[in-house]
């Protein structure tokens, strides 16, 4: 009695989807929005591709291999101050077994004004943001990020996959739980955080804060302060030329390695628990020489740098001008 009414069970869920195999699902809608504007997409399913153009109106273009209609409510709206799109899964059971029996490929495109500001989430897929002008604010909860040509500040977070970033004109906040980071070319400062993957940073002008617990820390071309740290991993700084901000360095499962320019007015503090420390650069010392520790001035001194390694050594180079 059991079997049967187990069967009968699987035979009605499976009837809930059976519909849904090989339907194909394409809605295409252009909206008003005049350069300036705000664009709003929330979804529960999809990767999110936006690209900013030169005519005004928002043109979106929402694509799937199952039968939106039957399973989401796809709603538009329009009002003077922007344009807000949802993508809103119905039924609880059909969210909770959808991971089960569907393997759906969607994807929305939207095209809007180069200057615009936009918010996206999507709870299903990755979000691609490209050559736009305004505040980016992109979140998913399991897919990638990727940023490209953006002039304005940048808030971006997920909580299962990788952030890239490149070419950006303003500042940027990057987090996620379960991926790496790798971001460059950033006129502007940048805080990136992620719980389980490394950071890989090059050409940043403004304040750089970045931290791992689950990776190495590689920044190069840092051109003001900075404060890195890894909980597993070593943990690289790169100042660029003529960099004298100093900050914090610090890596408790690796080694500690900085370059500095030689003409840096700094003052330094360097203490390694795992290793020692060396310094390719003059230092004027302070106190007593030891091992595992150096504490002095460069060029007469100014802002601290402090490094600290409790997985290793301590290295302090010289930035080598391009």
């Amino acid at each position: 009695m059991k079997r049967i009414t187990i069967v009968a069970a699987l035979g009605v869920v499976m009837g809930l989807f059976a519909t849904s195999a090989g339907a194909d699902f394409k809605q295409e809608r252009t909206l008003k929005l005049e350069p300036g504007g705000t664009f709003t997409l929330e979804s529960d399913i999809g990767d999110v591709v936006m690209t900013g153009e030169s005519a005004s109106g928002a043109r979106v273009l929402i694509t799937s291999d199952k039968d939106l209609d039957r399973d989401y409510t796809v709603s538009f709206d329009e009002t003077a101050r922007g344009v807000t799109v949802k993508i809103k899964q119905r039924g609880a059971l059909r969210r909770f077994l959808s991971g089960w029996f569907e393997n759906d490929h969607t994807r929305i495109t939207v095209q809007v004004p180069t200057k615009t500001d936009v918010r996206l989430s999507t709870s299903g897929g990755s979000v691609r943001v490209s050559r736009l002008t305004g505040v980016v604010d992109m979140h998913s909860s399991g897919g990638s990020l990727d940023v490209d040509a953006i002039e304005g500040n940048i808030n971006g977070g997920t909580s299962g996959g990788s952030i890239r970033m490149r070419d950006v004109h303003g500042n940027i906040v990057a987090n996620t739980s379960g991926g790496s980071i790798t971001i460059t070319d950033v006129r502007g400062g940048l805080r990136a955080d992620t719980s389980g993957g490394g950071i890989t940073i090059a050409d940043v002008s403004g304040e750089l804060r970045a931290s791992t617990s689950g990776g190495s820390v590689d920044v190069r071309g840092a051109g003001g302060r900075v404060e890195a740290s890894s909980s597993g991993g070593g943990v690289t700084v790169r100042f660029a030329p003529g960099n004298s901000s100093g900050g914090v360095v610090s890596s408790s499962g690796g080694s500690v390695h900085t370059e500095v320019d030689p003409a840096a007015k700094i003052s330094i503090d360097a203490t390694a628990s795992g290793g020692s420390v060396r310094s390719d650069v003059p230092v004027t010392i302070q106190g007593k020489v030891e091992q595992d520790s150096l504490h002095g001035d460069m060029n007469g001194g100014g802002p601290l740098l402090r490094l600290r390694s409790s997985g290793g050594g301590v290295r302090i180079g010289a930035t080598v001008r391009r």
